[in-house]
């Protein structure tokens, strides 16, 4: 009833909402929905999410310009793969130095959790008036674009990690996460998608051209492809969200797609459903009484200081090495680009999967993939419950921060009218606002006025007209 309110006049989108009501509802409100009290309850989360987050990156390849991909493919590419590796490793050694219980490879698998870029939470920071207004196009893009690839590529990341904990032989572990992880998942995962996508796109373009489908048919596969291509992919073992990305991208490349369907809402609400949904999951499934574990060495302050350096570390250090070379954008904008890096969805989901294949922990873990298991879902939780309140109510403040400094320049104006009409005769006092975006560059010239110039008419100082004041606003 209140959301064009809320989400046009105060810029919350419904990451921050939904995440906000989801805590309200939960065990730690009115217990009304407690996820955590389910039977199989790591498998119901892993598979809501697994449908939520294959929307979304269906969604992003179909709303990317027509062979985005292939046109930036050298950008993203040096964009992707080396920031995750860079980034894997630097929150890995924040890990390893916070957490003492935590051996090496335990760091690289949480750390695997933590290095994607959430596509869900980034679709609801890129869309909507405020970003459309604020955002640079490229910016939109090229975040987006990120964001869907390298949620797919936090697979190969997690499957080495795992095989680092679980099996005894470095040289097989390496193997398999080469193997498994980037030749089988990742490459036979993007050609499952971008076949299927073909094929569905012609065939598509096909029945259209016949009239054989009507309008609400062909938007319909807008989510049935999506869940189609991951079924697909999941059956065969492989990498099913970087395969519904792939499908996509292949399916909007000509744009026949994108013209059929961009004028239709449909794949608004659905997006909007899923995500409110899964942010209401998500705040009901936290588990705040594992904030604060000291048998596992997970206390408050190294959890704070651990989003502090995530936040810090994860993508500006890859920034700083890489930007030159992925001639996307400036330095400017890729500066914008790569702080702009939510953790949400993706890394609960890669986390409940890493869950999954780790063994039941025992009350104290008795070896290493154990407490893997126990800790691993409190560190990720709590970085993702940061990274929602910082990256979702960053909109907010950036707009109370330009609302606060028009403030500030209106009266600094006022101010410069008062002290004007009190100072001396042979004194002038150009004021102008240099940059109504800038207030900081805005500023005032006082000089020396001669005689002739206070002199009014006829020679008489006393008939000396006021002083001028051009006032150039164009404030927001």
């Amino acid at each position: 009833m209140i959301s064009l309110l809320i989400k046009e006049a105060i810029y919350i989108n419904e990451v921050v909402l939904g995440t906000a009501f989801g805590v309200l509802v939960g065990p730690y409100g009115i217990n009304a929905f407690d996820p955590r009290d389910w039977s199989m309850q790591d498998e119901v989360t892993l598979e809501a999410l697994r449908v939520v987050l294959v929307a979304s990156l269906f969604a992003v390849g179909v709303e990317l310009p027509c062979a985005y991909m292939k046109e930036h493919a050298k950008g993203l590419l040096i964009m992707v793969v080396p920031t995750m590796a860079i980034g894997w490793v630097i929150v890995t050694a924040i890990l390893y130095a916070l957490f003492p219980g935590l051996g090496l490879t335990s760091a690289l698998c949480i750390a695997a959790c933590l290095t994607p870029t959430d596509p869900v939470t980034c679709a609801a920071i890129t869309r909507g008036n405020f970003a459309t207004k604020h955002v640079p196009k490229e910016i939109r893009h090229i975040l987006s674009a990120e964001a869907a690839a390298n949620d797919g590529l936090a697979y190969p990341f997690l499957s080495i990690s795992l095989y680092l904990v679980t099996e005894s032989s470095l040289t097989t572990a390496i193997r398999k996460g080469f193997l498994v992880g980037w030749l089988y998942q990742v490459v036979f995962g993007t050609i499952i998608g971008s076949l299927i996508g073909l094929v569905f796109s012609k065939l598509m373009r096909l029945s259209h051209s016949k009239g054989f489908i009507d309008r609400e048919s062909y938007i319909a596969q807008y989510l049935a492809l999506a869940i189609f291509t991951t079924g697909v992919a999941y059956t065969l073992g492989a990498d099913d969200l970087l395969a519904a990305f792939a499908a996509g991208c292949v399916v909007a490349w000509d744009g026949h797609f994108k013209e059929q369907t961009e004028d239709d809402t449909f794949a608004s609400v659905v997006d909007c459903l899923l995500n409110c949904a899964c942010f209401i999951y998500i705040g009901a499934w936290l588990p705040f009484d594992s904030y604060n574990s000291v048998e596992l060495g997970i206390v408050p302050w190294r959890l704070i200081v651990l989003v502090i350096g995530i936040l810090l570390f994860r993508r500006i250090p890859a920034l700083l090495l890489l930007y030159k070379f992925a001639s996307l954008f400036d330095v400017s904008l890729a500066t914008k680009a790569f702080l702009s890096g939510p953790m949400g969805v993706s890394a609960v989901f890669v986390s409940t999967l890493a869950r999954t294949r780790l063994p039941s922990p025992s009350d104290p873990p008795a070896n290493q993939p154990e407490t893997l298991a126990a800790t691993i879902q409190p560190i990720v939780s709590f970085v993702v419950l940061c990274s929602i309140l910082v990256h979702g109510l960053s909109i907010p403040f950036f707009n109370a921060g330009r609302e606060l400094a028009r403030s500030v320049t209106i009266n600094s104006i006022n101010w410069q009218r008062s002290t004007t009409n009190n100072m001396p005769i042979g004194l002038e006092l150009d004021v102008k606002i240099l940059n109504t975006n800038d207030v900081s560059r805005s500023g005032m010239v006082l000089r020396e006025v001669s005689s002739s110039e206070t002199a009014g008419p006829g020679g008489d100082p006393a008939a000396t007209p006021a002083p001028s004041r051009d006032l150039e606003r164009g404030l927001l």
